[in-house]
């Protein structure tokens, strides 16, 4: 595990920030914005991975890191470790399609497991919807919001690859408890199986996905009473389709 600092063809140096799942408020942008102006910040990039990439000169690498920690930002990982959770818009208050909460799932997912060891990088992607617009099924761990409070889990995806792959569902209609449980069970056998820097959907070509399927009777203690789709989410379904 390391910082997230790349050196660019340029010369320049491309330092990751990462913030609470995208996102940010207007006093962590006027402060970075000041102080990285003074630290000859050639440009800012936002990137799918809902980081902010920043492009500096190799000597201010060190006072950019201070600035943006003082303001609330995390330096970047990258490597054997647990990385920055990637969530949609999935509120109410910021998006209609929206059926139960996840982003500030994702965020204390991030803040209790962000820059955790383990066999190589652990990538996880929440969506408030049947959308999917960050991309759950193509996570290592992936979580999608059903109807009622409920969630329905995946394991094993991949994608920023030419062979992206689907995740398996390991679990559905389990509550918010219910998605941090099965994570800590997923990042144990994980830690478990795992061969060195072998990627989770790796491990499940090796071993099988059985090992990373809970046991219904102790899953059924998460269990989210499933009632019948409301139309909601079956439109949520068509759109995702299109």
């Amino acid at each position: 595990m390391g910082q997230a600092v790349f050196k660019q063809k340029s010369g320049l140096e491309a330092l990751v920030l990462v913030g609470a799942c995208g996102v940010v408020t207007p006093g962590q942008f006027k402060g970075l914005a000041e102080r990285l102006d003074e630290l000859g910040v050639a440009a800012l990039k936002f990137t799918t991975r809902q980081t902010l990439v920043l492009l500096l000169p190799a000597e201010n690498v060190a006072a950019a890191c201070a600035a943006a920690e003082e303001l609330g930002w995390r330096v970047g990982t990258f490597g054997n470790t647990f990385r920055n959770v990637k969530a949609c818009c999935g509120r109410e208050d910021l998006c209609p399609k929206n059926i139960t909460e996840v982003l500030d799932l994702g965020i204390e997912i991030q803040d209790k497991y962000y820059g955790r060891p383990l066999p190589r990088d652990f990538k996880v992607a929440l969506a408030g919807c049947a959308r999917g617009c960050t991309d759950p099924y193509c996570a290592d761990f992936g979580v999608r919001a059903r109807q009622g409070g409920a969630y329905e889990v995946a394991v094993g995806g991949r994608g920023s690859t030419l062979n992206p792959r689907h995740g398996t569902v390991i679990a559905e209609n389990i509550s918010r408890e219910g998605v941090f449980a099965v994570l800590e069970f997923v990042l144990e056998k994980y830690q478990a199986l795992a061969k060195p820097k072998e990627r989770v959907l790796h491990v499940i070509d090796r071993v099988g996905i059985e090992p990373f399927v809970p046991d219904p009777a102790w899953l059924v203690q998460y269990q989210v009473e499933k009632d019948e789709e409301p139309p909601k989410e079956k439109q949520s379904q068509k759109e995702s389709k299109r």
